[in-house]
């Protein structure tokens, strides 16, 4: 049996684009022929996990989502509002691929509605993306907007 250590392929013979920083899976809102994503894809994709699990969720990393799913139901005060933010600092500063450039939480009719803009590390590009928390539908991403971080 030949066995081929992966240093030698080439990844350029097999299309491989070599410049990618990160690369991983996800079968969110694709087909299963094709489950790969890469670099910002994928560092946005892995956001949106974290802000999908609710602490206490993961196996063995309780510390690992967010508490945001908790406060839906409670209005939107100044302790509740500090609250999310600070989750929302947890979440970011636990990805070294991303900083947070700004964040704006606002109350709506069915839950929260959180702006966060966060920076791509050695992109030099960021993006505005617009996170609603709602009580019956989960977290919708209603949109973003990438722009440059020059």
């Amino acid at each position: 049996m030949a066995v081929k250590n992966f240093n030698e392929i080439d990844g350029t013979q097999q299309g491989v684009n070599n410049t990618r920083i990160f690369r991983g899976h996800s079968t969110v809102g694709r087909t299963f022929a094709d489950t790969k994503i890469y670099d910002i894809e994928l560092v946005k994709q892995d956001l949106l996990n974290h802000f999908n699990i609710i602490k206490g969720e993961k196996l063995e990393n309780p510390d690992f989502g967010t508490n945001i799913w908790l406060y839906l139901f409670d209005p939107l005060d100044d302790e509740l509002k500090q609250s999310v933010l600070d989750d929302i600092d947890s979440i970011i500063a636990y990805d070294p691929r991303i900083e947070l450039d700004k964040v704006e939480v606002n109350q709506y009719e069915h839950g929260l509605s959180i702006r966060v803009s966060v920076l791509y590390t050695g992109y030099g590009l960021g993006e505005t993306m617009d996170l609603l928390f709602d009580q019956t539908e989960g977290l919708l991403t209603n949109g973003s907007q990438v722009y440059s971080a020059a």
